[in-house]
């Protein structure tokens, strides 16, 4: 089992109800993105911040993503036909405070809505507008795939999520 300071260690551990602070700990290892999720619906838009992103496959263009059951969010989303993923830039962090509590409001600067009734929100650095195809379960989470209809990007550096803290990515060189 490593050592409670998390200092140098290379044991390992069995995953369980007894390790998994630590468990989350090597989870936190791993850097990522930070992406909120909307869609609309018949009771009003919703959005939920998201670092379970991944693409899938280029052809056909398919994306990943992977809501918590827990979440009061969780069946809007898994009911959603479509949806946008919004990948966040590093300028952006209120904005994903924002979507991390339940009943966030839209009113926010430069919002649109697709055709489909999708929430879109202004100045991310990607944005991917989905059709769901497929849902499975996954734990204590779900994994929904979409076929992507429509992307957008600019030039921007990435909202960065690692070892519990938001950052910036800093290139070498």
């Amino acid at each position: 089992m490593p050592d409670g300071g998390y200092g140098v260690s290379d044991e390992s551990f069995v995953p369980g109800p007894a390790t998994a602070r630590v468990f989350r700990d090597a989870l936190g290892r791993f850097a990522t993105g930070i992406t909120v999720v909307t869609a609309g619906g018949d009771a009003g838009p919703v959005g939920l911040t998201a670092n379970s992103f991944a693409s899938v496959s280029l052809d056909p263009a398919l994306v990943l993503w992977s809501p918590a059951k827990s979440s009061s969010r969780f069946e809007r989303f898994m009911s959603a036909r479509q949806y946008a993923i919004h990948v966040l830039a590093a300028d952006q962090h209120a904005l994903c405070r924002h979507f991390v509590r339940p009943g966030a409001s839209f009113e926010l600067p430069g919002i649109a809505f697709s055709d489909a009734g999708t929430p879109l929100l202004a100045g991310c650095l990607a944005r991917f507008e989905c059709e769901q195809v497929a849902a499975h379960d996954a734990g204590d989470h779900a994994i929904i795939v979409g076929r992507v209809l429509r992307a957008s990007l600019r030039q921007g550096e990435p909202l960065v999520f690692s070892a519990g803290r938001y950052g910036r990515f800093l290139p070498e060189g």
